[in-house]
């Protein structure tokens, strides 16, 4: 029997780790990039001065000279889920109704944390792809608003990567919830 006749006789579908593998790496990727683009939102850096260190002794400076370092810390009260600069581009966009970017605000670092948590351990893999597909549009929409061209790129690569997912979706492994 010829190779083709085996193959038209065995119908069984192939299992394509090669898929699987693509598919576990876009997972991956998004998810680790959200859950982290999210914990992000509760940054924030403050100056601290410290004692300038002599780097000859290795010891405090003996004249008491102080220098201003940033220091990176997480809270809740630091919350900001869309940053400073931009926000106020958007309070002056009048295409942009304020209560949208209020709710905005309130929901993009829990929304991507949320996301990203539910890729990592294949939570409704499809629903968390579809949310942050939603999410990268609409993101996407607010910087064409305020003419923020390379970001708009950016996120078009996101979408693209979300996108690849969904194509490989049906190589999925590994997962709580397989359905959805």
């Amino acid at each position: 029997m010829t190779e083709l006749t085996e193959r038209m006789q065995d119908h069984r579908p192939r299992f394509r780790w090669d898929f699987t593998f693509a598919f576990l790496s876009l997972r991956f990727w998004l998810g680790v990039r959200a859950l982290f683009v999210g914990i992000e939102k509760f940054s924030a850096y403050r100056a601290v001065a410290v004692p300038l260190i002599d780097p000859a002794t290795g010891q405090p400076d003996a004249s008491g000279v102080m220098v201003n370092i940033n220091v990176k810390s997480y809270a809740l009260a630091n919350y900001a889920g869309i940053p400073a600069a931009l926000g106020d581009k958007f309070y002056h966009e009048p295409l942009f109704p304020k209560f949208v970017l209020v709710v905005f605000d309130k929901m993009l670092g829990p929304a991507f944390i949320l996301t990203g948590t539910m890729l990592l351990i294949g939570l409704g893999t499809r629903l968390s792809l579809a949310a942050q597909g939603l999410l990268f549009i609409a993101l996407t929409v607010g910087l064409v608003l305020i003419d923020q061209d390379a970001g708009v790129a950016y996120l078009g690569i996101h979408i693209g990567l979300v996108a690849a997912a969904f194509l490989l979706a049906e190589h999925n492994r590994f997962v709580v919830l397989k359905k959805w």
